[in-house]
């Protein structure tokens, strides 16, 4: 790693190179550059970066990224917008529109990943991949502490993507839909053209999936001998009936709430 000047944000070494997989789909594989997985038959089991990375992973919305990033949370903490919308809109009253508070969930979300990110411990980001000054500015905020910023980019059409929203029971409007769709599809295109470096030279790495290799990386490891903490539990069985609480207004909000309405993005 290269040595950087007092005050100034780390640029991790890199290489431009089109890094292939190990052979062995057991073995880690540790990205440096881009690394295009997409039509294979068979991945890597493990993603291995160093210590106290931040990995963005992006995608259209329906494409897995939830999937993802619960299946690699035992791993690093994941920052997910949603996390923030949801608890937000359980405290507003139902007659509010989302639109009126959205500025403040978004601010919300900001600090909350800006406070990670300095924590020093490895983070892992929910993005749509639309928003190019959010990896610059995650890029900079992990490089004034020597911590490198890596990305992972789902590869799903359109056409999947929709499917997922439809499994999951949540659609984003279909404008903003199509404007993610249009960004993702820019973004696969400078990077199959002119390489990660030239497109995102400020991820360390770009890995990109397909809708099959996505279910082939089953866990993330961060520097060597980290071992992943375990997902929670099932929650054991109180030894005494527990408090009858008074009803809120946050039931009133969720039992009402019809599922298939259009998700608003926050």
């Amino acid at each position: 790693m290269g040595e950087a000047t007092v005050g100034e944000p780390h640029r991790p070494d890199r290489t431009d190179a089109r890094e292939e997989p190990p052979a062995d789909p057991g073995l880690p594989l540790r990205p440096r550059g881009m690394v295009d997985l997409r039509g294979r038959e068979r991945g890597p089991a493990v993603l291995g970066y160093p210590s106290g990375s931040v990995v963005v992973v992006s995608g259209l919305p329906g494409s897995g990224k939830s999937t993802l990033l619960h299946r690699w949370s035992r791993s690093a903490t994941v920052i997910d917008p949603r996390t923030v919308h949801v608890e937000y809109q359980t405290r507003m009253p139902g007659w509010l529109p989302y639109a009126v508070y959205r500025p403040w969930v978004r601010l919300q979300h900001v600090r909350r990943l800006r406070a990670h990110v300095r924590g020093g411990g490895p983070v892992l980001v929910h993005d749509c991949g639309s928003r190019p000054w959010m990896r610059r500015w995650l890029a900079r905020s992990a490089g004034r502490q020597r911590r490198e910023l890596h990305l992972v980019l789902l590869a799903v059409d359109a056409a999947d993507a929709l499917a997922g929203q439809e499994r999951r029971g949540r659609w984003v409007p279909g404008r903003v839909f199509d404007r993610h769709r249009r960004g993702l599809a820019q973004l696969l295109l400078a990077l199959s053209v002119q390489g990660g470096g030239a497109v995102v030279p400020e991820a360390a790495s770009v890995v990109l999936l397909d809708r099959t290799l996505r279910e082939h990386v089953i866990a993330l490891e961060f520097g060597p001998g980290r071992t992943p903490r375990p997902l929670p539990g099932p929650v054991p069985e109180p030894t005494e009936p527990p408090p009858i609480l008074p009803t809120t207004t946050t039931t009133r909000v969720i039992t009402r709430r019809d599922p298939r309405t259009p998700e608003p993005m926050p």
